[in-house]
């Protein structure tokens, strides 16, 4: 039930906190002060009393009848009737020799008080009456006589109306001294959780903006113990969107990709072919189709590399496959499709990434040469150099870079999106390979080279 009612934010809870805690703290603290007070207040007590029975020993002349004291005394408080500070003396026998002046006015029950308990030699008692209001120090004495040894009692009494007045003022001048702590103490507190928590503040302040598009990332420092959150909440936005990136990627390519087998059915239903083999045409695209889905699908959640468990696939049966499949795609073209991929040419990794990068290339060829294009391999030391050339009009050094990247096209003239060669640049990346462009000194059209890395 208590959770119900607690604020929701941190910075009231830490303040609520010590709206309850503080106050506790200075009650226990004025306790504490106050006993300590009071204990001192009882010593004073005590060491006036004792410094009492030292003047009245230093006063005192023993006679025949006991110990005798002047009748002027130096302590005005002795000799004031009811002045607080009150003396008697007495003998073995309790009785009563003598009493200061003071204590004139004094109840007869109290000086019986005096007489009832006496201290062994050599022991202090000194006690509080609560009752009568009174400190009673009671001091044995035994004097040396001529002859014998006498013992005598002196006992002083303290009014504790100066202890209670002193405690008063004391105890006014705590609490209110303590109030004023304790209203410093909770302002102090609540500036210092507003300083001590403003990154969090900030923090959220820079999430609105990230959640409203108007940032990408935290930026700014934040306190060394923030930092780290910040830090996982970047990397979690960056994993994020890069995730949604690489999604929105995949549907652009599986788009990309399904175009080729759509064009081939859409071509062959206007050529003179036989039922079975239109037929027989459609179901190897729909084959085509459904492993395309499942290519783009697996690419939407694999991560980069994976050579450890690469497989050698040949490249030269790949390119005469799919230059099958381009030359009824651009049949309107009459192309020359060359295939002087090396026979022992080979690519160390996935097939169907193989078949997606040397698609996109040769169907880029395709697309923009006029009459021919040539697919050709040479092996190096670092792996396999994949060519493809076009006789069209080739590539600017200025546009080289700029077709690479997804969604830019140089002509605008023929259909497309700009997806193919991003994703030959993806799969490459992937792989540790790399994609470049320049004019083909035999096509004198564009020349795409692709380096493949080998298993090593």
């Amino acid at each position: 039930m208590i959770r119900r009612y607690l604020p929701r934010s941190l910075q009231s809870r830490l303040f609520f906190a010590s709206l309850v805690i503080l106050p506790i703290i200075l009650v226990i603290a004025v306790v504490i002060l106050q006993r300590a007070h009071y204990d001192s207040l009882v010593s004073s007590e005590r060491s006036q009393a004792q410094l009492q029975v030292y003047l009245l020993l230093g006063l005192a002349e023993l006679d025949d009848t006991g110990l005798m004291l002047p009748t002027l005394l130096p302590e005005p408080a002795l000799t004031q009737p009811g002045s607080g500070s009150y003396a008697f003396i007495t003998n073995d026998q309790q009785e009563l020799l003598w009493r200061s002046d003071s204590s004139a006015l004094l109840p007869s029950d109290v000086i019986e008080l005096t007489r009832q308990s006496a201290p062994e030699p050599g022991h202090v008692i000194f006690r509080y009456l609560q009752a009568e209001g009174l400190y009673l120090l009671q001091y044995p004495v035994i004097w040396l006589a001529a002859s014998e040894e006498r013992l005598f009692n002196i006992s002083v009494l303290r009014t504790d109306e100066h202890l209670r007045e002193q405690m008063r003022a004391f105890s006014t001048r705590l609490w209110g001294s303590l109030l004023g702590v304790l209203v410093l103490a909770l302002g102090m507190q609540y500036i210092i959780l507003r300083w001590g928590l403003r990154p969090l503040t900030r923090l959220a302040s820079d999430l609105r903006l990230i959640e409203k598009g108007e940032a990408e990332r935290l930026t700014g420092h934040y306190p060394q113990e923030v930092q780290p959150v910040t830090d996982n909440l970047n990397q979690l936005i960056l994993t994020e969107r890069q995730q949604r990136e690489r999604y929105r990627n995949t549907l652009a390519d599986l788009a990309h990709s399904l175009k080729t087998p759509l064009a081939v059915i859409h071509g062959a239903s206007s050529e003179s072919l036989s039922p079975e083999s239109y037929q027989r045409l459609v179901e190897e695209q729909t084959q085509r189709m459904n492993q395309i889905v499942q290519y783009q699908l697996s690419r939407a959640v694999k991560s980069k590399g994976g050579l450890a468990a690469a497989k050698p696939v040949k490249v030269k049966p790949v390119v005469q496959r799919l230059s099958g499949v381009l030359s009824k795609v651009y049949s309107d073209k009459s192309l020359i499709l060359e295939n002087e991929v090396a026979d022992d040419a080979l690519f160390y990794g996935d097939e169907r990434d193989l078949m997606e990068l040397v698609g996109n290339l040769m169907e880029n060829a395709c697309k923009y040469g006029n009459r021919q294009v040539r697919v050709s391999s040479c092996t190096t030391r670092n792996g396999l150099l994949l060519f493809v050339e076009d006789d069209g009009q080739g590539v600017m050094p200025y546009q080289a870079k700029v077709i690479l990247e997804r969604g830019q096209r140089m002509d605008t003239s023929t259909s497309g999106q700009g997806i193919g060669l991003a994703v030959v640049v993806d799969i490459l990346s992937s792989y540790g390979g790399a994609l470049e462009v320049d004019s083909s000194p035999a096509l004198q059209g564009a020349r795409f080279r692709a380096m493949l890395p080998n298993h090593t």
